[in-house]
């Protein structure tokens, strides 16, 4: 059993979780993830990794089904089955480069290792933070710690840059050089920013962690063509060039247990409130 040593509410629906570790640090990677199990009876959860030291792990995780509103009911001080990890590939890294970081949702969260990264390795971090509205930003302050500029955009102009992640691009590219884009959240958003990259001729490099669900290469959900090539998240990845990822097919299969998915929500709650 693995300890809750912290558990905050970032915004409405998105969870900071610190837990009890002393090995994950050994081999942490910015890019990386860990997978969890809220109880013994709950299935793998594939979380990115956004900090660690020699005596914890954290995660920062949105509920959307059954197991990651299992695993938000927690409360500090409760304990969760396991905690296994490092996985997956770290982030590629380069020096001296101008690198625009765009994190979404629990992507804002899961770029904070990868800005730490690319700022301890000579480049030029420029972040940028995407959600509806302006209450559902976070994490303003410690991003800034390793960014040489940082905006925020909302779609509904709330606060900052006022638009979708798209229409900030445009206006950026066309103005600004970029050597790299990196983002993290949900697939629509990174399908929308290797889409806006394209045209510009920038390397876009995109977090796949939303489709994963087993993280051991066995169960085929997180399945994506790269490139005409067949590849899975959990080993491969979990990041891609997002310009190489056929999107259609990826898209497409997000949808196929839509259905499975809320009737196992409606079960839990039934189960869990009557």
């Amino acid at each position: 059993m693995v300890k809750i040593l912290k558990k905050e509410l970032l915004v409405p629906n998105i969870h900071y979780m610190v837990l009890e570790s002393d090995a994950i640090h050994l081999n942490a990677k910015a890019g990386e993830f860990v997978v969890v199990r809220a109880d013994e009876f709950g299935e793998r959860i594939p979380l990115n990794l956004v900090d660690w030291d020699e005596h914890t792990a954290s995660v920062v995780f949105m509920e959307v089904g059954t197991s990651t509103r299992k695993l938000g009911s927690k409360k500090l001080g409760d304990t969760i089955a396991d905690l296994a990890g490092p996985l997956g590939r770290p982030t590629e890294m380069v020096g001296d480069k101008k690198i625009l970081v765009i994190g979404g949702c629990y992507g804002i969260g899961a770029i904070y290792p990868v800005i730490k990264a690319f700022k301890n390795n000579k480049n030029k971090v420029v972040t940028a933070i995407e959600a509806r509205s302006g209450f559902l930003l976070y994490w303003q302050d410690k991003l800034k710690e390793y960014s040489d500029e940082i905006f925020e955009i909302t779609r509904d102009g709330t606060k900052g840059f006022g638009g979708h992640i798209d229409k900030f691009l445009n206006e950026y590219l066309s103005k600004y050089s970029v050597d790299l884009v990196y983002a993290q959240g949900c697939t629509y958003l990174t399908y929308l920013v290797s889409q806006t990259t394209k045209p510009f001729g920038i390397k876009t490099i995109v977090g796949l962690n939303p489709i994963m669900i087993d993280a051991t290469g066995m169960c085929g959900v997180c399945r994506v063509i790269i490139n005409g090539e067949t590849k899975f998240a959990c080993v491969d990845g979990p990041e891609f060039d997002g310009h190489l990822v056929d999107w259609q097919n990826l898209l497409t299969r997000r949808h196929i247990y839509i259905n499975e998915e809320r009737r196992s929500l409606s079960f839990y709650e039934c189960e869990k409130y009557g």
